[in-house]
């Protein structure tokens, strides 16, 4: 079954489930991507911080995919968010992962150090050269996506947040829709923290279906973009595994009042003793 899209400003079409590969590599990331391939994935979400593009270019050319068939998203590290730097590593990661164009193209965190401004005028030059499709944000809050969006030469497709049942943001998932900006769910399984959640666990007993199959299609039936990740081939089929059946209203509206406010890594608590998401002292 064709997995759904959601339309970009661009006129571009982003496939709803996506495969997220963050803290997986080697031998690991070779077996689910090929499994995911197989099973019908379109949409592969990385990064210049995960440390695995070259991993996933040979995976991708390997299995002889047609390129326009694929939507490929990588994102540029917090440090690197300076006009040049964006350039020169968005050159880097399409060497790495051995195509000519990203279908979209994220700031990976905000730095507070350097001008939100100049990193999306570096954006807007890779997507005037055709070197990025779409471009977007990833964790960016209601305060910072605000910025950017007065500021930014570009639309910004997309913003990938933290985005589950236990948190489910709805100050910034309003802004996000009033902007035409995509929500995209990184660690839409809470990092398989909410599997303990009790009302998951009984919908999921009613639909015979997992804990993770309910929260992901939860998710997408609320219009959000979900990339879940899992070493696991059989898990990475599962995931996908979200169309032609449904949940009822009333279950949905069951997981939409679990909402704790909790999250797994966005906590926004953090301090600058160190490196920070790449941007060192």
């Amino acid at each position: 079954m064709t997995t759904p899209t959601t339309g970009l400003p661009s006129g571009d079409e982003l496939p709803m489930v996506g495969q997220g590969t963050w803290n997986i590599e080697g031998e690991d990331l070779e077996n689910a991507l090929r499994a995911g391939l197989e099973a019908g994935y379109t949409h592969v979400d990385t990064a210049e911080g995960y440390m695995n593009e070259a991993t996933i270019g040979d995976v991708i050319a390997d299995a002889d995919v047609d390129r326009e068939e694929l939507f490929l998203t990588s994102k540029v590290l917090p440090k690197n968010l300076n006009y040049e730097s964006v350039i020169e590593s968005c050159k880097e990661s399409l060497e790495k992962l051995g195509t000519e164009y990203l279908d979209l193209y994220l700031i990976h965190w905000p730095n507070p150090a350097i001008s939100v401004r100049e990193t999306l005028q570096a954006m807007a030059h890779l997507k005037a050269e055709g070197l990025v499709r779409n471009v977007g944000v990833s964790n960016f809050d209601t305060y910072q996506l605000s910025a950017a969006l007065h500021v930014s030469p570009v639309d910004i497709a997309v913003n990938q947040i933290e985005f589950h049942p236990w948190l489910q943001r709805p100050e910034l998932v309003e802004l996000c829709r009033e902007n035409d900006v995509t929500i995209e769910a990184a660690a839409p399984l809470g990092r398989t923290e909410i599997f303990q959640d009790e009302v998951l666990q009984e919908i999921g007993e009613k639909y015979d279906r997992s804990v993770a199959q309910i929260a992901l299609k939860w998710a997408v039936d609320r219009g959000v973009t979900v990339l879940p990740k899992s070493t696991s081939p059989d898990h990475v089929r599962a995931n996908l595994d979200l169309f032609g059946w449904s949940i009822d209203e009333a279950d949905l509206a069951r997981i939409d009042d679990i909402d704790r406010g909790q999250a797994v890594y966005d906590d926004r608590l953090r301090g600058w003793e160190g490196d920070v998401y790449g941007i060192s002292p």
